[in-house]
């Protein structure tokens, strides 16, 4: 995709913002090698491209997102005690400062784009709502609201933001109308809540057992086993407090497969794959192509993962 940050440039705007050598660290978090530039960090570029704008003029956009992403990532780990988690490495006094460093260097990096100041300025200004709406998102999160309607509210704070703003970001540096940006913003949006549904999916088949399964972390497909009415939702419930042991784990997973968890999962990304395309279609975009290459790779690992656990289902992705 020509619209891609080199990992090379990336790097290098991180690292150069002032006061970041503070984290030596931070060097370890962004790739040295072109495959590892992570399709999240890439949004503003390709929506700018869609655009019709010059993507190469906003490679800080780029580097302020990834900066924002690996912020989140680092608290993220740290609220869900994850055991690779950043801060069992540096302690989580300094993970959190440099969380804190590389929010504020996103807020410097967007400032860097060779574009006129009120297209920068608009970008900040949607940089700055998601990072606050993120941290909401964030807070809800952590009281672990139960039930299926929670769990989407929480997405919706949490999890989306980001991605909308990603497109909103790329569009906005691009030049484009206020009709493209809302649209290419709610596209994001989409693509966010089916990036949390996988996510979720890969989390519930990890092995051993991912934290979600011991704290009760609202994850879409354990919900599904939780709320669900099925045959053997008396033996899941069992076979969830067990967890921990792995023969116990993988019967649990394969319940997940049999009640139909895994079956509404799909059936609730492809809903927003479908409507995204929706979306595009009210837009004389002058590179389209840009973000369907972008919902594709998206569906392109869920289907892969899928067929890993359960090929008919894959099947059935695939035709769609």
């Amino acid at each position: 995709m020509d619209s891609t940050i080199t990992a090379s440039i990336l790097r290098g705007l991180v690292l150069d913002v002032p006061g970041m050598d503070c984290w030596p660290e931070v060097d370890g978090f962004f790739p040295d090698t072109q495959d590892d530039i992570r399709l999240d960090w890439q949004l503003p570029g390709i929506a700018c491209a869609a655009v019709g704008g010059d993507w190469t003029a906003i490679f800080p956009a780029m580097a302020a997102l990834a900066c924002i992403q690996v912020s989140i990532i680092l608290v993220d780990d740290m609220l869900d005690e994850e055991p690779e988690g950043a801060h069992h490495t540096f302690g989580i006094g300094r993970t959190a400062n440099l969380a804190l460093a590389l929010q504020a260097a996103g807020a410097v990096l967007i400032g860097q784009c060779a574009v006129d100041a009120p297209y920068w300025a608009a970008a900040a200004h949607a940089l700055n709502r998601m990072a606050l709406a993120t941290a909401a998102g964030q807070e809800m999160d952590v009281r672990n609201l139960s039930g299926e309607e929670n769990y989407w509210q929480v997405v919706r704070a949490k999890s989306t933001p980001f991605y909308g703003a990603g497109l909103e970001i790329g569009a906005l540096l691009g030049g484009a109308s206020p009709q493209m940006v809302e649209v290419l913003y709610n596209v994001g949006v989409l693509f966010g809540e089916a990036i949390q549904i996988y996510d979720d999916l890969e989390d519930a088949f990890q092995s051993p057992a991912n934290s979600d399964w011991a704290q009760g972390r609202n994850n879409l497909v354990l919900l599904y086993g939780l709320t669900a009415e099925y045959a053997q939702k008396e033996e899941f419930l069992r076979l969830k407090s067990q967890a921990s042991e792995l023969a116990a784990l993988h019967k649990a997973q394969q319940l997940l497969i049999d009640s139909g968890a895994v079956s509404y999962c799909a059936f609730q990304l492809l809903q927003r794959h479908t409507a995204a395309k929706t979306c595009l279609d009210s837009l004389a975009l002058s590179r389209r192509d840009r973000v369907d290459h972008l919902l594709e790779m998206q569906l392109a690992p869920f289907t892969a993962f899928v067929r890993d656990i359960d090929e008919t289902l894959a099947d059935l992705i695939h035709q769609k």
